[in-house]
């Protein structure tokens, strides 16, 4: 399965493509799409919308998934990355992908194995996972990280679905 992980923003959008199987995953490509600061707001968004068709395009994933928005004090800074998110799963919903979504702390307890990793953990896991990744920008990073997640995710749903138990699972 091909997952394009996306981490919304409106200066910068990060994506990353992994693809995941049984027991592996691979780094196929990450990257960011950018928005021009000096734009208006309407033209910022198609710059974004734009940039993602072309990454979905390019890269043909088989899944999407994004990462929920948090709300920071600043209520025109969240509201704008609202409209980014909005974006991000608007060119992800045109392109025919199903789209995960997944809070901050359920990404980094996939990937780091604690909600509460930071950032650098994260990034650090990313890197350790995904080999190809080393030079991979923050935003980037981030985006990988949320397809990890989604990759995991899906696996354990299939797994559950087939009556495998999982890892986790205790014996009755």
């Amino acid at each position: 399965m091909r997952v394009l992980g996306l981490d919304p923003g409106l200066r910068a959008t990060g994506w990353g493509v992994i693809e995941a199987g049984p027991g592996r995953l691979r780094h196929l490509a990450c990257g960011v799409v950018a928005s021009p600061a000096e734009a208006p707001l309407a033209r910022r968004l198609d710059a974004l919308f734009e940039g993602l068709l072309a990454v979905i395009e390019r890269w043909a994933p088989d899944a999407a998934a994004v990462e929920e928005t948090v709300v920071n004090l600043n209520a025109a800074s969240s509201l704008k990355l609202g409209q980014a998110r909005g974006v991000v799963l608007l060119a992800a919903a045109r392109s025919g992908l199903e789209v995960g979504e997944y809070a901050a702390r359920t990404v980094k307890r996939a990937v780091t194995g604690t909600g509460s990793a930071s950032k650098e953990q994260v990034a650090a896991m990313v890197r350790a996972l995904l080999p190809g990744a080393v030079d991979a920008a923050a935003d980037a990073t981030d985006a990988l990280a949320v397809a990890i997640c989604h990759a995991h995710v899906t696996a354990t749903r299939a797994r559950l679905a087939r009556g495998v138990p999982t890892a986790g699972a205790r014996a009755g």
